[in-house]
């Protein structure tokens, strides 16, 4: 295939503000052939409508209105009416750079990858580049599953699909978990077990939009995601990927509960810190285990250790110390 079709599927929910500036990047693409396809997630604000608007621009666009049931839920909803053989998605905050495709495109058909992934950035609401969550390679370069697995347990890897060209035969069945945050570690951990490896390419074309109010970044710090519940789900279950796997990262994989562990603590309510909550009391007796790993683990700070440690001792104690400390600050 010299120019195979790339679906392109966009979740839409209640994002008047950003929407057109998101389509607008993807509908500029230098990479012709493209469908772009709009999910309304049950908008309510007239999100809808605007998405209808944009689709009468652009004879590419697809549009498809459906009841509310999250970003996964949109995304695979999208998946099952693609007609591309890869597959793209962009977050309706976000937008991209016109060469992105292409360039994600030249890659996956020279080097024959069914993962390919671009560099990204993030902008906030000032328009003001933040610092890189991700360190771009300085080429282009390619990583094995287990090297790219190694580096997404170490918190250096991008797990997202926004910057990622996909290949549909490699996704197959396997969709997005529905009703999870942290929804693209857990399927990217599976299609890496299917795959070779994936292609990364240094140049920054995809731009996140962090605003404060999105499912991970919100205005009350005393508000506890789900997503610090999900996040240590997913660290048990690539711990047992690994242990099956790719036995040679067991230490990372060690590492990589126990910092999940750690940002769980740091983040719950200390008035949910109670003996009748059985994940929280999992997570306790989890690093209560892990106590030897945590003081020898070569990628664990000095800081993180001290944290760890003394959560495990005396977890409601540290919690209000160090939420007394942040309000010093503060």
């Amino acid at each position: 295939m010299k120019n195979p079709l790339i679906s392109v599927i966009i979740p839409v929910y209640n994002i008047m503000d950003c929407l057109e500036r998101c389509v607008a990047s993807v509908c500029a693409q230098t990479y012709e052939n493209l469908e772009i396809l709009l999910v309304d997630d049950g908008s309510t604000d007239g999100t809808g409508g605007m998405c209808d608007e944009l689709s009468g621009k652009d004879a590419r666009i697809r549009v498809f209105h459906k009841p509310n049931g999250g970003s996964s839920s949109a995304r695979n909803y999208g998946i099952e009416r693609a007609r591309g053989e890869y597959l793209g998605f962009v977050d309706s905050d976000d937008f991209v750079e016109p060469d992105m495709y292409a360039s994600l495109a030249e890659q996956a058909l020279k080097g024959g990858w069914q993962i390919v992934q671009v560099s990204r950035d993030e902008i906030d609401e000032n328009g003001e580049k933040r610092p890189d969550v991700c360190k771009p390679p300085g080429q282009i370069c390619f990583m094995t599953s287990e090297e790219f697995l190694r580096e997404l347990l170490l918190h250096r890897g991008d797990c997202s699909f926004c910057t990622k060209l996909t290949s549909r035969s490699l996704l197959g069945d396997r969709r997005f978990p529905e009703g999870e945050l942290n929804e693209d570690f857990f399927l990217l951990t599976e299609l890496l077990q299917e795959t070779s490896g994936v292609c990364i390419l240094p140049r920054q074309l995809y731009h996140v939009y962090y605003r404060i109010g999105s499912n991970t970044r919100k205005k009350d710090r005393n508000d506890f995601s789900r997503v610090f519940v999900d996040i240590v789900r997913n660290a048990d279950y690539v711990q047992a990927v690994v242990e099956k796997r790719y036995p040679a990262l067991k230490e990372e994989a060690v590492r990589f509960g126990l910092f999940q562990r750690l940002d769980y603590l740091l983040h719950i309510p200390v008035k949910k810190m109670v003996s009748g909550d059985d994940f929280y009391m999992a997570v306790k007796r989890y690093c209560r285990k892990h106590i030897a790993d945590t003081i020898k683990s070569p990628y664990l700070t000095g800081k993180q250790k001290a944290y760890l440690l003394l959560l495990t001792a005396a977890p409601k104690t540290v919690r209000r110390v160090h939420g007394a400390v942040m309000e010093l600050r503060k």
